[in-house]
């Protein structure tokens, strides 16, 4: 809260006491909304006390947990030093669904003989179930928003909470997060660019593209951009530290790392006239410095704007403008990219949207392919678990031969592919064999006990044959 401008202070929280936890059991309070008036604080296992203020509302009609432990105080008050009538209080339908009738949370509880708040699994299974149907499927029961759908209430009545100085907006992350530096991270409230990725017309074009004219090879690939067009909108786009290119007309922010080289690609068509060593000091055939290429330049290149005097006043020559002009219009556009399927909510789905934004339709991209990741023995690769393999590492270890049989063998789709270090293994074994065989054959070809003479029998047509309609084969997967 510290951190999102709640507090008069940015990160110091005003503390005004210190106090057990335990001292405020059994206090009266009045929950906000609650049909039930001066209820009691009672203990819950499950909340979370470094959040907020370690108190909840208890909502036993359509959370699990929360019914499972009210029963559970009811049962053991003695246990918990409570009395059992503050864990009595009559359950308010508030929720109607259609799966779960109007009291889904103790539906589910029965159903799943969720018998404690220890039952930590099938609650985890009854939460995503009641929660999932209730938002999208519920109907409200109860209050000023009584019939309407629960995801049409929500934000209702969260804004009149807020209006009326019951509520205010928190955002935390949906799980514990550690940055690199072994830090607990927050969501703080700073000052940010952001690209709106769902603004309509930007949108439709990029579906219409996506629908159209890009190849996706598979139907997963093409129904994972098409859901992430469906909610992408604003994305922040830049940060205050790391690697990346300054924001131009914000300097003290940089572009961030998935929003940033989405369209590197189109540099490379005219890079070897700009530079010729990879740290772009060393220059190009055309001896062009770096504070030449304008954005009126660029803009000339790559989005065939007119040769403009602000083109010209670049001192750039016009042929040697127009050449560049021609690489990038003779090599775009992009026919091709493979990357791997953990970037279609993000990267991916951006570079259509910059693609759509800057180029005329002629230069859209025409086809991604999305692979999936690699698999060592079957388990997810970890450094922290040692189950790990770098390709240097592979090669040494198995040789090159032996590396690439495995490979191919793990799979190419955009499933999950698995590298088997048995199957390396065995590829060595095989390998040795073949080469052993190869040597026999060749010293018996030495000793002329091989046959001669020309090829004329039927077994020479069907090697021939296999042969031929192998390279054949090859051919066309090539111009897949």
């Amino acid at each position: 809260m510290a951190y999102q401008r709640i507090f008069p202070e940015e990160g110091v929280f005003p503390q005004l006491a210190t106090m057990k936890g335990s001292a405020l059991v059994g206090c009266l309070i009045n929950a906000p909304l609650s049909v039930h008036k001066n209820v009691r604080v009672l203990p819950m296992e499950t909340v979370l006390a470094t959040k907020g203020t370690g108190v909840v509302t208890s909502v036993p009609s359509d959370s699990p947990d929360d019914y499972a432990t009210v029963t559970d105080l009811a049962k053991k008050a003695d246990y918990y030093h409570i009395k059992k009538e503050w864990a009595e209080l009559e359950i308010i339908p508030i929720i109607q669904t259609p799966s779960y009738g109007d009291l889904t949370a103790p539906f589910l509880c029965k159903q799943m003989k969720i018998i404690s708040p220890k039952d930590k699994e099938q609650l985890a299974q009854a939460k995503e179930l009641a929660y999932k149907e209730g938002f999208y499927q519920g109907i409200m029961l109860i209050g000023d928003h009584k019939g309407m759908e629960v995801q049409k209430a929500k934000p209702l009545v969260r804004e009149e909470m807020v209006k009326a100085g019951l509520a205010f907006t928190y955002n935390e992350p949906e799980g514990k997060i550690i940055s690199r530096s072994g830090d607990e991270c927050v969501i703080a409230l700073c000052d940010q660019w952001y690209l709106d990725y769902g603004e309509a017309e930007w949108r439709k074009q990029t579906e219409t593209h996506l629908r159209e004219t890009l190849e996706t090879y598979t139907d997963e690939t093409r129904n994972g951009f098409e859901g992430v067009l469906a909610w992408l909108n604003k994305w922040a786009c830049a940060r205050s530290y790391g690697l990346g290119s300054k924001l131009p007309w914000d300097p003290q922010f940089l572009v961030e790392s998935l929003s940033d080289s989405t369209v590197y690609m189109a540099y490379y068509t005219v890079a070897h006239y700009l530079h010729s060593s990879l740290d772009g000091k060393k220059p190009g055939k055309f001896n062009i410095d770096p504070k030449q290429m304008s954005d009126d330049v660029w803009d000339y290149l790559f989005c065939r704007t007119e040769m403009s005097p602000k083109v010209l006043e670049s001192g750039i020559p016009e042929d040697k403008l127009k050449t560049m002009r021609r690489e990038f219009e003779y090599f775009y556009p992009l026919d091709f990219r493979c990357s791997g399927k953990d970037l279609i909510p993000n990267h991916l789905t951006f570079f259509l949207y910059i693609h759509v934004a800057l180029f005329p339709p002629r230069y859209w991209p025409r086809a991604i392919r999305a692979n999936g990741h690699l698999l060592l023995n079957g388990d997810k690769m970890s450094k922290s678990t040692g189950n790990f393999l770098t390709l240097q590492e592979t090669v040494a270890k198995y040789g090159a031969d032996a590396s690439r049989i495995a490979l191919a063998d793990a799979g190419d789709s955009v499933e999950d592919a698995n590298f088997e270090e048995k199957t390396a293994n065995a590829a060595i074994l095989r390998t040795f064999n073949l080469k052993e065989w190869c040597e026999e054959v060749v010293k018996e070809s030495d000793e002329g006990k091989l046959r001669t003479g020309p090829k004329d029998n039927w077994w020479d047509k069907v090697f021939e044959n296999e042969m031929n309609q192998l390279v054949e084969q090859t051919r066309k997967s090539y111009e897949l």
